[in-house]
């Protein structure tokens, strides 16, 4: 039997745009693609109070973010962009071309391209998201992608160092210190001094997601995504410290962010609320943190295994934490989910700054058709066909005719008929 032990407000975890998100990123889009740098300008103003000589940062700017680091600092950056670019460097290597002879004389194949050019979008409202500039350009780099820009708005009145030296340190040729809406709106769309980019990846808040949804179609985007979710899945090996410490370590990322236990301990469902109060008490960001484990955090009691998986690919979570004796159980038998944190040794946070894997994932029950951004996403996998023979042609071309014909597509049958007339058999 399943039991729901606490429930979030169902209002609270909608994660629909209202429709004044809708027309205010409409509006500001439309306004970009008419009047360009100049609207970016004013949006910049508005929004950042930012309004520098030039938005894109000069290499002397950028050195001088650099050297105003500490040197553990740069070390950190380095390892973390070191184990993202290894673990894409591997993904990339089991993308292969395709090349196979089908038919005698018919050669089919696939070759596996990287985008031209990608934006990386680098959030900076609440917190500055350093490790999103390592997961966007850093894994974009290992893709091939030739060029990629980056940007990110100003923190505290100026570009920060530590985002701005990510960028950099991965590949970036490109970065910018500009935010929001106007950011992506620029890169996708171009004006005068920016080139526009075929594609573009990175999280953001409402306004940004909106804006990407929005541009989807005239350049490509690598997901959209919602607030950070997170579900625990806690066996009576958990302790109710740890469940609350992984739970509300990530419910600090925004209001809005659903935190789950989904547990078969009746002990460990009892306990968490009071751990969470405990945590809350000194934790410096508890005032977001409280808001949406009040908001959307949730306690589901199970009775079996069987019924655990099941709740958990019912919901779909962003990132599912598995705190069990037996994390393999459900390694091999779970089907949705962004990303796996299996034993009690890793964490989310391990995944979302430094491990290795990359921390833009699907949300809103997304991961029940994708995953999240990877060397992949980067890559457009594109066939080819070649026709050796004119055995080859004719019999293909005797096949094509015939279903052409069976859909009405004269002009495909014409296309198909030619091969056979000069490629078939001759009769004497």
């Amino acid at each position: 039997m399943i039991r729901q032990i606490k429930s979030g407000l169902p209002a609270a975890v909608k994660a629909e745009n209202s429709l004044q998100v809708r027309q205010t990123v409409e509006k500001i889009l439309g306004d970009i693609s008419t009047r360009g740098e100049e609207a970016v300008r004013e949006y910049s103003e508005m929004f950042d109070k930012w309004s520098p000589p030039a938005f894109r940062l000069s290499r002397g700017e950028i050195d001088d973010c650099v050297r105003s680091l500490p040197a553990q600092t740069l070390e950190d950056i380095r390892f973390a962009q070191t184990q993202i670019r290894n673990f894409a460097l591997a993904q990339r290597a089991a993308l292969r071309d395709v090349e196979v002879e089908t038919l005698p004389g018919v050669v089919l194949g696939h070759k596996n391209i990287p985008v031209n050019s990608v934006g990386c979008y680098v959030p900076g409202g609440r917190y500055p998201m350093v490790a999103s500039a390592h997961m966007s350009v850093v894994t974009a780099k290992a893709a091939g992608v030739p060029r990629i820009i980056a940007a990110a708005p100003p923190f505290g009145g100026k570009p920060h160092p530590a985002i701005v030296a990510a960028m950099h340190l991965g590949g970036a040729d490109e970065i910018y210190s500009f935010g929001g809406v106007q950011a992506v709106a620029a890169m996708a769309l171009g004006t005068e001094s920016i080139a526009p980019v075929d594609m573009i990846v990175g999280p953001g808040n409402a306004y940004v997601a909106e804006a990407k949804r929005q541009l989807f179609g005239r350049v490509g985007i690598d997901l959209l995504a919602g607030p950070t979710e997170t579900l625990i899945i806690a066996d009576d090996s958990c302790d109710a410290e740890m469940a609350a410490v992984d739970l509300i370590g990530q419910a600090e990322h925004g209001p809005g962010s659903p935190a789950v236990l989904l547990t078969n301990s009746a002990r460990l469902a009892q306990e968490l609320p009071a751990a969470i109060e405990q945590l809350l008490g000194w934790l410096p960001t508890a005032d977001v943190a409280r808001v949406a484990w009040h908001n959307c955090g949730e306690i589901i009691l199970c009775d079996t295994l069987e019924e655990m998986v099941q709740q958990a690919d019912r919901i779909a979570s962003e990132h599912v934490q598995v705190l069990t004796r037996d994390p393999d159980y459900f390694l091999q038998r779970l089907r949705n989910f962004g990303a796996l944190f299996l034993g009690a040794r890793t964490n989310v946070s391990f995944g979302d700054k430094v491990i290795g894997t990359n921390h833009t994932l699907p949300t809103m029950r997304a991961s029940r058709y994708t995953g999240g951004l990877w060397v992949g996403k980067f890559i457009r996998t594109c066939t080819y066909q070649r026709v050796l023979t004119d055995e080859a042609a004719s019999l293909v071309g005797e096949y094509c005719s015939r279903l052409c014909e069976l859909e009405g597509f004269a002009g495909h049958k014409e296309q198909a008929d030619l091969r056979v007339r000069r490629y078939g058999r001759k009769v004497a």
